[in-house]
């Protein structure tokens, strides 16, 4: 029988991805329900002016990770209490918790939390192509959103009418703000981990810490997300058509005037 070697360091080759801890489902004050979005105005201007913070931070801390490999120190340490704060405050505005965030990035006592792990190495030409690598999770991550707001007035409803937010609801939009908060990590370099398992984790995928870690979902919670997925294509879609509809009529004779001058301009 072979004898292990102690000379050799044990390397965990599993891939952490950042992890959102949520309480479960429980009864809200249906006043700040109703007043959710008006409360939260002040938490969306601090969001403004840190988003501007954030992006500098991170252009300086891409040109860091590609020079060394890691995301320098003040960096991870300013990005991941942005994110953590971030989190909380989308948390509040998607209806998840009654509890409001408090404006400040360290803020263990509240009931929204994330787990990242910032610092860890990263591959230089993961970190290079990083724009443009996370477009397809933008894209998942984009028709999300627009799919859930596209109902959000019903959600609003439902919450304001049942004082809680119905389970399959709650999964559902949990796996949202899961998936926002790890396609954020992974564009600002938090972590190696790409956005995955938008329709949830395994029952065994981890030890139950918290509502939402392992994110099971049931059958009724991956249906809806399936409809914000549908939605949200539909939504972009119809903008689409939108935008391109105005722009004809706005230019109702551009096409004519340019099919008309082309000939003009190569006989000069």
């Amino acid at each position: 029988m072979e004898q292990p070697r102690w000379d050799v360091p044990v390397v965990d080759r599993s891939e952490f991805r950042p992890a959102l801890d949520l309480p479960p489902s429980a009864r809200q004050n249906r006043l700040t329900v109703l007043l959710r979005l008006l409360l939260l105005i002040p938490q969306f201007v601090v969001l403004w002016v840190l988003s501007i913070v954030a992006f500098v931070v991170v252009v300086i801390g891409w040109f860091g990770a590609l020079f060394t490999g890691r995301l320098p120190r003040f960096a991870a340490e300013w990005l991941s209490g942005f994110l953590a704060y971030d989190t909380r405050v989308y948390g509040a505005m998607l209806l998840l918790v009654d509890r409001y965030p408090p404006f400040r990035f360290a803020a263990p006592e509240h009931p929204v939390r994330i787990e990242v792990r910032p610092g860890e190495p990263l591959n230089r030409l993961a970190v290079f192509f990083r724009l443009l690598l996370v477009v397809p999770a933008a894209i998942v991550q984009g028709l999300l959103q627009a799919g859930w707001w596209t109902v959000s007035v019903i959600h609003w409803l439902i919450v304001l009418i049942m004082g809680r937010m119905p389970q399959a609801l709650f999964e559902a939009t949990a796996a949202v703000l899961r998936y926002r908060m790890r396609f954020q990590a992974y564009l600002m370099m938090l972590t190696s981990a790409y956005p995955k398992d938008v329709f949830g984790d395994p029952s065994n995928a981890e030890p139950s810490r918290s509502a939402t870690r392992p994110l099971v979902l049931t059958g009724a919670a991956k249906a809806l997300l399936v409809i914000y997925l549908v939605l949200g294509a539909a939504s972009w879609a119809a903008g689409s058509a939108s935008d391109e509809w105005h722009s004809e009529n706005d230019n109702p004779y551009t096409g004519d005037v340019v099919s008309t001058l082309a000939p003009l301009r190569v006989g000069r």
